[in-house]
């Protein structure tokens, strides 16, 4: 077998040629990484079973761990890659309502697979919380993904998401993950977890053990966990392979704090590679719903986004002398408080929108007026047009306040904007109530307003019809999980990884039987 560390140049996938590599297990014990540079072993070795049809899933099950440096990762791996429960779930149309049976023993299925995979989850999640990485530097975390794909025996290719604007983001990406599960053929749907980190020193307390490694970088808004629980997912519907009618793509995507990494893959081919997606699903924590609760609505759920830097250069001289200069900091001072009369002067009553001045850097002494000021900030909408509005007025606002106070200024857009993430209103409404109402720890999937956060998920919305839900994490427990997200002391709450796993896997599989059933367009009517 080739391992991903060990390919040249000349071995890399090409992923526009809809290459594929077939990655073969020989178990565990003879992993070999860079990743894992220290590694010992427990557990029986892992013997692939046979294939037949009429094979039932069996609870014989090989349990190997991986050790390093006292992280223990540990992967359940069946014997057989066949599900009678999925056969049965496939065979008959349903009504997919909480009261369908075979949706119901689908659901027992899942959750009794994922109860096993408890200490694989938690494991995995906090190596990868230790070792966070930002947006195309995440070379660590995709050789973790790389080789507990490589031990499940999942097809996979590598080098998407190359960074299109290293001049203004550092790294050169190329760290994003496609792997497809299931026939490798038509109809397929695809599952999404984002990869990266921010550049936030951890503060979070009661972690010690796997607190962030790496000063500056930290996984505050729940990326570790994405990874995870879609990892977790891979492995069950791995299992229950031979069973399902078409192929569960699933996408592991770098870049997603600014980088566009979502927008890099589909430039790149990912949602057009065969078999082409037909559904797209994601989902992310939310501290502010409970533990286990699912929330999401139809329609824009996250807000388009733009961010912008405006450089303010007027003349520098000495504080005891102001009429000898051009003063910047008063000059950015009065563009900030003109920008705040956007959203309540330039938009309509009813639309949303922000915009935010989030930095400020200027001068080195107490005596000296500085030559110049940079800031930093964002807008945010629930559509482009408005978001396209909001850039628009803070041009115009920059510019006149400059020539007002005889200071010029330079403002400089992100090489990507982000669109607003927006749920197909009839799949939303369909996958709602047929999955999230099963899954959900009351039985029900709360209804929520937008939330002017913004997701690069909305770049594969933009393409596929798609669901974006929202996992509740808001514990309260210890540590604390009800600090926000992109917090110093945020923290994940692990007990709800389960219920992301199974609603991955409900999700991909309910998808697939709509269309196996019916094809995309009597499924989004249904």
């Amino acid at each position: 077998s080739v391992y991903p560390n060990q390919r040249s140049n000349a071995l890399r996938l090409n992923h526009n040629n809809q290459d594929t590599m077939r990655i073969s297990s020989v178990g565990l014990w003879l992993l070999t990484s860079s990743c894992f540079s220290t590694t010992t072993t427990t557990g029986l070795p892992f013997t692939r079973g046979d294939k037949k049809k009429d094979q039932q899933q069996e609870d014989t099950a090989a349990e190997a761990v991986v050790v390093h440096d006292g992280d223990i990762i540990s992967i359940t791996k069946h014997t057989t890659r066949r599900s009678l429960v999925v056969d049965h779930y496939f065979a008959g149309d349903g009504d997919d309502s909480v009261n369908d049976s075979s949706s119901k023993s689908l659901l027992n299925e899942v959750r009794s697979l994922v109860s096993n995979q408890t200490d694989f989850l938690v494991s995995t999640r906090r190596t990868l919380h230790k070792r966070p990485e930002l947006m195309y530097q995440e070379k660590e975390t995709s050789n973790i993904v790389q080789k507990l794909l490589t031990e499940l025996d999942i097809s996979y290719s590598t080098g998407w998401a190359i960074n299109a604007n290293p001049d203004i983001v550092p790294g050169p990406g190329g760290y994003g993950i496609i792997a497809d599960i299931g026939t490798g053929g038509s109809p397929c749907v695809l599952l999404r977890a984002d990869m990266d980190a921010l550049p936030i020193d951890e503060r979070t307390e009661g972690i010690d053990e796997f607190k962030s490694q790496k000063e500056n970088t930290m996984h505050a808004c729940g990326h570790d966990g994405h990874t995870t629980m879609l990892l977790g997912a891979a492995a069950i519907l791995k299992s229950m392979e031979d069973s399902i009618p078409g192929t569960v793509r699933i996408m592991f995507q770098p870049a997603e704090e600014g980088g566009a990494g979502a927008k890099r893959m589909r430039e790149e081919g990912a949602l057009e590679k065969h078999p082409k997606p037909e559904y797209a699903f994601g989902m992310h924590v939310w501290p502010t719903f409970p533990s286990g609760t699912i929330a999401g609505r139809p329609g824009p759920l996250l807000a388009a986004c733009e961010r912008f830097e405006i450089l303010v250069a007027g003349v520098g001289g000495h504080a005891a002398m102001p009429h000898l200069t051009v003063d910047p900091i008063v000059t950015a001072s009065a563009m900030v408080m003109n920008l705040q009369s956007i959203v309540s002067r330039s938009l309509s009553p009813l639309e949303s929108g922000v915009c935010s001045i989030t930095k400020i850097e200027a001068g080195q002494a107490f005596n000296i007026i500085p030559a110049s000021v940079v800031m930093r900030g964002t807008v945010r909408a629930l559509s482009t047009e408005t978001l396209i509005t909001l850039r628009d007025r803070v041009q115009h606002i920059v510019e006149n306040t400059a020539a007002t106070y005889g200071a010029n200024v330079t403002i400089t857009y992100s090489p990507d904007y982000y669109p607003p993430t927006v749920n197909d209103p009839t799949l939303y409404e369909d996958f709602s109530k047929s999955v999230g109402a099963l899954v959900a720890e009351d039985g029900k999937v709360l209804e929520t307003e937008p939330t002017m956060g913004a997701e690069d998920f909305s770049f594969v919305a933009e393409t596929i019809p798609s669901t974006f839900f929202l996992l509740g994490q808001g514990s309260g427990s210890q540590p604390s999980t009800n600090y926000g997200l992109h917090h110093p002391h945020f923290a994940l709450d692990e007990s709800v990884m389960p219920k992301g796993v199974e609603l991955h896997v409900n999700l991909a599989l309910r998808a697939l039987r709509k269309l196996h059933n019916g094809g995309p367009l009597e499924a989004a009517a249904a």
